[in-house]
């Protein structure tokens, strides 16, 4: 196919509301790791965060994220997002996104850490519907086309020209054709990252399979500066089940009037125990509550704690989360009568590639939008319901100013091809499944919700051996998905723990007990490649 005016890698909110933009003028690719569908949007329940409501102001808003950002949010993205953000409600709601109403109105729930009801959602699976009609609205698009199972291993730049001009300039992208197993270049004027976070580092997660920071450590690797990785933000509610591993309880829950308790049979049974932690209780952001779940499992030495909403009216929790409620009676537990078992999990990552407030990153050419990216918004936490939000905004903003600067954008160069000649298959793949396992292992014991000096420093040595083994490997053999991703896994990881060592405090998402408070002034970590 003939180069695109603009390549974005990513097929969740923030590629594709950037794709609907510029095809008003751009012909637009949009590359995805495996199916148009599979990345985070989809799996997203809550909802997105905009002030709508009659009592609620935009400096609500903004007071309620740099809060639970404590203090690490750059304050002038904060404001851009949320006084944007009625704007991308209706943007959706003209694509057909069926938001749930009530007396005439968009229906409005709450969630911990928010000063108000601002929360507008599709019943308890709001992303599933928002991928829906973005997929539907792409499709239909002449000006835009949709290629699935493309596995992007590294960015095109200078450097990979058949004439290097030494400009740093981002030109597309190597990736691998799951379909054919083959590596195609695709450039373009432009490239958008919209690649999704870095969850799969650790072993207990609720994002999808794919979220191994690819655009994270493909930025890092081209030279992008990359910002706040050591917060991660661990949901405080993901279901507790011996055959599934990955499935949240929305924050809803708990905005509702959810409590979290103690489980039966240990001291204490039965008592709610947020109210010793917080006099937000339920409703305390995420860092707080995840940290007061995981200080009572260590405390009782529980396998879980209880979340309990069965004290509503039956169809009022039928009502509020169907799906929550479906998928739970198929596992035997009914949320109207009895408690869900529920553990904290890794669920988002607020740090990433260091944008501006167009979403471009440090090299001409590249932009990087939603999960993937720092914008300033969330600091050292990010408040529920900001997510989705995010991709909307920036996704928006970065193709606003990729039209308005187009004269800057040249077509691309001619770009030496994807060199595999001297490598060959190969024969050990066991190396890719250990390492992997090793490493979300040691992530989740060392570098999880409670971290030490000790236990970073043994993770940042076990990183540097398996980065060693793996870059080896890697430059011997033929690249697979689960190479591509491991080696991305690996380099995440090493942003991670680097990021922890670099800030002795604690903040937000990031807590050291050999730093137990935090510092007076908030400052960022800022990683620079060599």
């Amino acid at each position: 196919m003939n180069a695109p005016d603009v390549l974005i890698i990513g097929s969740g909110a923030a590629g594709l509301t950037a794709a609907l933009v510029l095809a008003e003028r751009c012909k637009v690719l949009v590359v995805a790791k495996g199916r148009l569908d599979g990345g985070s949007t989809a799996w997203a329940q809550g909802g997105i965060a905009a002030v709508l409501d009659e009592g609620d102001t935009f400096e609500d808003h903004i007071r309620d994220t740099m809060i639970a950002g404590c203090g690490l949010n750059r304050r002038e993205s904060v404001e851009y997002v949320v006084e944007h953000a009625p704007q991308a409600i209706a943007s959706l709601a003209r694509i057909g996104v069926p938001f749930n109403e009530e007396a005439g109105s968009l229906h409005l729930t709450r969630e911990g850490g928010h000063s108000h009801r601002r929360i507008v959602h599709v019943d308890d699976a709001t992303g599933a519907a928002v991928q829906q009609a973005l997929i539907k609205a792409a499709t239909a698009h002449p000006n835009i086309t949709l290629k699935p199972d493309m596995v992007a291993i590294d960015l095109v730049t200078d450097r990979h020209r058949t004439a290097p001009a030494g400009d740093r300039r981002v030109w597309g992208v190597y990736a691998l054709n799951a379909a054919t197993g083959k590596v195609e270049c695709l450039t373009a004027r432009a490239t958008i990252l919209a690649t999704g976070g870095a969850g799969r580092t650790y072993l207990f997660s609720t994002a999808p399979r794919g979220a191994t920071g690819d655009g994270i450590a493909m930025a890092w690797r081209a030279g992008c500066r990359v910002s706040n990785m050591e917060f991660m933000q661990f949901h405080p509610t993901c279901l507790y089940h011996r055959d599934v591993k990955n499935f949240l309880i929305t924050e809803a829950v708990r905005g509702e009037g959810g409590h979290l308790k103690i489980p039966p049979g240990y001291p204490g049974e039965g008592e709610r125990f947020m109210p010793r932690f917080d006099p937000r209780e339920e409703l305390a952001p995420r860092d707080v509550v995840a940290r007061a779940i995981d200080h009572e499992i260590k405390r009782l030495g529980l396998d879980y704690v209880h979340l309990d909403i069965s004290h509503k009216d039956p169809d009022f929790v039928r009502g509020h989360f169907p799906n929550i409620h479906e998928r739970l009676l198929g596992l035997g537990i009914d949320m109207t009568r009895e408690p869900i078992p529920v553990v904290p999990a890794q669920h988002y990552t607020c740090g990433g590639v260091l944008v501006d407030l167009a979403g471009r990153t440090d090299l001409a050419g590249l932009y990087a939008v939603g999960e993937c990216s720092e914008s300033g918004l969330h600091g050292a936490n990010r408040l529920a319901s900001n997510s989705l939000l995010e991709c909307f905004v920036f996704g928006d903003a970065a193709a606003r100013d990729i039209l308005a600067r187009w004269d800057d954008f040249a077509p691309p160069p001619d770009v030496r091809a994807w060199d595999d000649s001297r490598v060959a298959d190969s024969d050990e793949e066991v190396v890719i499944k250990q390492n992997w396992t090793e490493l979300r292992r040691f992530m989740w014991n060392y570098v999880g919700i409670v971290r030490t000096n000790k236990r970073l420093e043994r993770a940042a040595h076990r990183i540097k051996l398996l980065k060693n083994e793996v870059n080896e490997y890697y430059g011997n053999v033929r690249v697979t998905a689960d190479l591509i991703e491991l080696r991305n896994l690996l380099q995440a990881a090493d942003l991670i723990v680097k990021s922890a060592r670099a800030r002795r405090e604690s903040r937000g998402l990031h807590y050291n007990q050999d730093y137990p408070e935090a510092q007076p002034a908030a400052r960022e970590t800022i990683l620079v490649p060599n």
